[in-house]
């Protein structure tokens, strides 16, 4: 009997589905998860796709319309094939180092962790293969955002590699799947992209550690009015503040104030650009970088005023506070006495309150509008409307709901403990000093100086030095 001789290549769609000759075929090795999600995205965007597999007769579900076949028939059939493989497993391709000569391979594979190997992935690969033409890219992308498409946090695909040509015809496949290229030069920048998705959240580090810091400083500082305090002063025990009491105070301080330097930098560059006259001058690293990390500080603020919500809807049902309310009702009835409703109380708690859920009903547009899938559907004046003005209200109705709170308590020397001012005090310095700030910005001759300074005027321009300053002009005129 003749031995049965197995195909070495699978189509997984019938020969009337199969792939025009004129369409371009690209090869993956690798069928795993993002082997597969690349695949269907190519598949979607018109190329003609093989796949290379040390098994192609049992290599796990395929995208419909790809072919299977085995590494070496794979590798002849595609002029560029995407390595989706782990370095470890690259031992095969030295094997295949005849057909893989002037063609295009691109490394998508990332490591477990920094430094892992002395080289690059990519320059190791480029080392194994000498005549193949090796570009690094795709390798910041997760399989998820393969299979559903370009979103705002995944947009972009990094590339670098040697060969021009090679970085070119990458570069059209990438944009053909709806991603936007950033060239990041030779093959020596392989080991930059490589620990890009190693990253962990690197643009919410000074937001973290800022958020940190002050929730720290402001614990300890409550604690030692609140808690300290009462047990040194008056032998009091109150430590069971600390859990809701405490955070309750903490919570919402600190979100002020993240909300209040996320407008800040904004306000800080307005008056930059006005003292300089021009908007072509570079602001300082240290600006630039604090208003790159503004989105992460109002979600982080929104977070915890969410919490701070979520204490205060708790208050009505804490032992402390139901204890409190019956001892004195009993009070009341013993003593035969009874309070009369003071309409002044009356309208402050209820003024607090209201601006309370105004700026956390506004807080949590501003969240909304920050989301990717909502801000793409916005229009540049919608979401700059939101961002800025709406986000201006929630400060201010944040801020007045904090002075409502402290009302007329400033004014009483029993409320500075160690003759420190309560926590509220502190937190109303930043807030206030940006809104005062802003409404300064806000003047009609200091804005329409801002605007044409905006719009590119400069104070100092080479045809006309007899220009004096645009500010005093318009404030004259007023």
């Amino acid at each position: 009997m003749s031995e049965e001789v197995k195909p070495e290549s699978v189509s997984l769609y019938s020969v009337s589905a199969a792939a025009t000759p004129e369409q371009e075929a690209v090869c993956i090795f690798g069928t795993g998860d993002l082997g597969r999600s690349l695949g269907q995205r190519l598949l979607q965007s018109g190329y003609r796709l093989v796949y290379g597999s040390r098994r192609p007769h049992i290599c796990g579900p395929i995208p419909p319309g790809a072919q299977v076949m085995s590494h070496e028939i794979a590798a002849r059939s595609a002029s560029l094939v995407f390595v989706c493989v782990h370095r470890e497993h690259y031992d095969f391709l030295e094997t295949l180092a005849p057909h893989l000569k002037g063609k295009v391979l691109v490394d998508v594979s990332n490591n477990l962790k920094k430094n892992m190997y002395p080289e690059a992935n990519a320059e190791f690969l480029q080392r194994l293969i000498p005549g193949a033409h090796v570009v690094k890219a795709f390798n910041t992308l997760s399989a998820w955002a393969l299979q559903n498409g370009p979103s705002d946090a995944n947009r972009q695909v990094y590339l670098c590699g040697n060969s021009p040509e090679a970085k070119q015809a990458v570069a059209e496949i990438a944009t053909k799947l709806g991603f936007n290229v950033q060239d990041r030069g030779s093959l020596s920048a392989a080991r930059e992209l490589e620990d890009f998705p190693l990253q962990l959240f690197p643009e919410w580090r000074l937001p973290m550690r800022l958020t940190i810091g002050l929730t720290a400083f402001f614990f300890f500082y409550l604690l030692a009015r609140d808690v300290i305090f009462a047990y040194v002063d008056q032998g009091k025990d109150n430590s069971f503040r600390i859990m809701v009491s405490l955070a309750n105070k903490v919570f919402p301080i600190v979100s002020l104030i993240l909300l209040s330097l996320c407008y800040l930098p904004g306000v800080i560059a307005a008056f930059l650009q006005l003292y300089r006259g021009t908007k072509y001058k570079r602001f300082p690293d240290w600006l630039d970088r604090w208003m790159l990390c503004r989105k992460q500080l109002g979600l982080i603020a929104l977070a915890l005023a969410s919490l701070h919500v979520l204490y205060t809807l708790i208050i009505p049902i804490r032992y402390y506070v139901r204890f409190r309310l019956a001892a004195n009702t009993i009070s009341q009835i013993k003593e035969n006495k009874t309070f009369v409703f003071d309409t002044t109380m009356g309208w402050r708690t209820d003024s607090y309150y209201s601006m309370g859920i105004l700026g956390f009903g506004l807080y949590l547009l501003l969240g909304i509008a920050s989301l990717p899938s909502v801000s793409n559907a916005l229009s540049w004046r919608e979401f700059s409307f939101i961002q800025s003005k709406l986000g201006y209200l929630t400060l201010f109705f944040c801020t007045f709901h904090t002075y409502l709170y402290g009302w007329d308590k400033f004014l009483f020397i029993s409320y500075y403990k160690w003759y420190t001012p309560p926590g509220y005090m502190l937190c109303l310095v930043v807030p206030s000093v940006v809104l005062l700030l802003k409404l300064l910005l806000l003047l009609p001759c200091v804005d329409k100086s801002l605007t044409r300074i905006r719009q590119g005027w400069e104070r100092t321009d080479p045809e006309d030095d007899s220009k004096k300053s645009l500010l005093a002009k318009d404030c004259q005129k007023l």
